[in-house]
């Protein structure tokens, strides 16, 4: 692999040029990863609205008909469904683990393979999730694990 970085006052804007033979499995984790640098999120927090990169987002998950967003330091509350940002951030490195949370997989520092064949999760600010039975076929495969 080769990279090449032209960092001069002349440029306006980031861009970002990929020149391949194919799109691989690695390659394209590396633009969704890039994706994700660029996308932010609105959340509201103690009367104030934030806009979040979704890159520091941890976890999304729905209480009580709320959903909220979790970032290492803060949790803000959203005014998007579940589903609707799983759509938005189901290529960016986001799938869901159970009925009411969507995990980023680039936060992910462990996981566990419990008793009752759910999944504990352990992301990097040593927070826990559990994947239920209905999730885990697909963090296997995301794994390349049977």
């Amino acid at each position: 692999m080769k990279i090449n970085i032209d960092a001069n006052g002349k440029n306006k804007e980031l861009e970002i040029s990929i020149r391949c033979s194919g799109l691989t499995p690695e390659l394209m984790r590396v633009i969704a990863m890039l994706r994700l640098l660029d996308l932010q999120l609105t959340g509201f927090r103690d009367g104030e609205t934030h806009l979040i990169d979704a890159a520091q987002v941890l976890y999304i998950d729905t209480v009580e008909r709320k959903t909220f967003l979790y970032t290492r330091d803060a949790v803000y509350e959203t005014g998007l469904h579940l589903y609707e940002l799983e759509e938005q951030l189901g290529d960016r490195g986001f799938f869901r683990i159970n009925k009411s949370c969507i995990m980023n997989w680039n936060h992910v520092s462990s996981l566990k393979s419990e008793l009752d064949r759910r999944i504990r999760a352990t992301m990097d600010n040593g927070e826990q999730l559990m994947v239920s039975r209905q999730y885990v076929a697909k963090v296997k495969e995301r794994l390349g694990v049977n």
